[in-house]
């Protein structure tokens, strides 16, 4: 890419520190770093036994725990898988009962779900509007059998802050082990283990300037006892997860951890900062929803949906100059709306229409500005082109809606190394040729004048096709409105083009397997070019 767009998904993952980047290359490339740390008979092993031991020290103090009760694992999924199938296999004899919420992180609720089909019962809280956990919804949980009740600190998508101390105070009472996924808020919150009521942590190094591929699961010592590991093969970390330690990685993770517990305080107050700077910026915008309770969430992180655009839509028009997304990660490519925000209540439209924007210690105030311009300027222009903005009536010229003629997208950057859309289905989003409303000079010069629609906004596509015709059936004239994805609005902006000069006995160009061809449209999104073809038929 020519010029890398603002990054503000430091929820997915943040940048590498330059002081980690540099002491991971040093250890990868020194002479003296090359033992396995499993290997104590001579000097290499007790190097890198040593790196280990000391990364230990550095990732438990970052938590306020004993560095014996680190475990280290891949990341923050593996954590979660080891906290939850370990403690509940283990224990399937004392009870077979689990509680967690509707609204943790796939790494939770997907584990959970495993849980289910191998005869475990689990205990689904629902949150309220505002995405919180009452003490009292957990407490009425619990049962007898109950082993393990897993709520996140802070919501990956929304961002809001649960009260890990009320509900580890509750668990405690019932002698209940208590997991908390902290992959958010560790680095950006203070923790302490020696007082908080936790019984397993997970966290991972890549959310606070560490490296990819490594993370850690605190174990408390009343919790070890009732832990299984899922890998077997040697006595690596305690017994709980074997293997070679990635001496590298460790250490990475180590600094990373040193750094932000350093930086944490001064990190939290700017980003708060430049979060509601950024919120205010949004929710000015007209048809702006804050998702997520405003009083209790992480200081970096803001979920906003957005009336009348599909959010597909309005990231394909923003990333040349904006890196977010419209949910968690490892959901975004997805497509389907958010489970956390239909959760909390959320329309599946309102869901799918959101942006998820997180900032990290390389963001600017310029940035925040930028962002809220460019976010402003493509709500502009999606919604210009959808159905609404304006209608036809044939014959009278004056109820006719301003031309809305060819509506330019944003320029500067490439598209991504592997752009999901072709490019003549991202030129033709990027002009939208032939979007809105027939000018009022071409419906007085018409014959006739028809309008086709098909399609809802809450199924995904709405599509609204205008011609004017001749006396002689010919089209002289098209226009066309689109709510829905980049593909939709591409295939009609093209089949616009296409139908100018048709006569109407022969107006479909193809069928839409032809379309998807000519286009490059994956055949998971046939279905809305289904839609634009019933607007077509709609016409006759």
């Amino acid at each position: 890419m020519s010029q890398w767009p603002i990054y503000l998904d430091h929820a997915a993952t943040t940048p590498v520190d330059p002081a980690v980047a540099a002491l991971m290359y040093e250890l990868l490339t020194a002479t003296p770093f090359i033992g396995n740390a499993a290997a104590s008979t001579h000097a290499y092993g007790r190097e890198a036994a040593g790196l280990v031991g000391r990364a230990r020290q550095q990732v438990a103090a970052l938590i306020g725990a004993q560095s014996e009760d680190i475990v280290f694992t891949s990341g923050a999924t593996e954590s979660d898988n080891l906290a939850l199938l370990g403690v509940m296999r283990a224990n399937a004899d004392r009870g077979r009962h689990l509680v967690t919420s509707r609204t943790e992180h796939k790494a939770v609720t997907d584990v959970a779900k495993r849980l289910e089909k191998e005869g475990f019962a689990v205990s689904w809280l629902e949150p309220d509007r505002d995405g919180i956990i009452e003490p009292a919804q957990l407490r009425a949980a619990l049962r007898p059998d109950t082993q393990l009740v897993s709520i996140m600190q802070a919501n990956n998508e929304t961002g809001v802050l649960q009260d890990i101390d009320a509900l580890g105070a509750i668990c405690r009472e019932r002698d209940v082990l208590f997991h908390c996924d902290a992959a958010q808020s560790a680095g950006l919150l203070a923790l302490d283990m020696r007082s908080q009521p936790v019984d397993l942590l997970s966290f991972t190094a890549h959310k606070f300037g560490g490296p990819k591929g490594i993370g850690a699961l605190y174990v408390a010592p009343r919790a070890r006892p009732r832990l299984q590991p899922l890998l077997f093969g040697g006595g690596h970390e305690r017994g709980l997860r074997p293997g070679t330690p990635a001496t590298h990685q460790v250490a990475g993770f180590g600094l990373a951890a040193e750094l932000a517990h350093q930086r944490r305080a001064a990190d939290a107050a700017c980003l708060c900062q430049l979060r509601d700077a950024l919120q205010a910026r949004l929710l000015a915008l007209p048809g702006s929803l804050l998702n997520g309770y405003a009083e209790r969430r992480l200081p970096n992180l803001l979920n906003v949906s957005f009336e009348g655009v599909m959010g597909e839509s309005l990231l394909a028009d923003i990333e040349a100059e904006l890196a977010v997304s419209s949910g968690a990660a490892c959901d975004s490519a997805t497509g389907e709306p958010s489970y956390v925000l239909r959760s909390l209540g959320r329309s599946s439209q309102l869901a799918q229409s959101s942006l998820r924007l997180s900032l990290g210690r390389r963001t600017t105030a310029a940035d925040i500005e930028r962002a809220g311009q460019v976010i402003g300027r493509s709500l502009q222009r999606l919604r210009a082109v959808a159905p609404g903005a304006g209608t036809v009536r044939a014959g009278s010229a004056d109820a006719v809606c301003a031309d809305a003629g060819r509506v330019d997208g944003l320029s500067g950057s490439e598209g991504p190394r592997h752009d999901p859309l072709s490019p003549l289905v991202r030129q033709l989003f990027r002009e939208l040729p032939h979007a809105g409303c027939l000018p009022a000079s071409s419906v007085v010069a018409a014959a006739r004048v028809l309008r086709g629609e098909a399609g809802r906004e809450s199924d995904g596509a709405r599509v609204i096709f205008h011609i004017a015709v001749s006396s002689n059936d010919r089209v002289t004239e098209v226009r066309f409105q689109a709510y829905g994805c980049p593909h939709t609005l591409a295939t009609a902006a093209w089949l616009a083009g296409q139908l100018q000069g048709r006569s109407l006995a022969d107006l479909l160009p193809g069928a839409p397997p032809d379309w998807a061809r000519t286009l490059s449209v994956p055949v998971e999104k046939l279905g809305r070019l289904l839609t634009i073809e019933d607007a077509l038929r709609a016409l006759a």
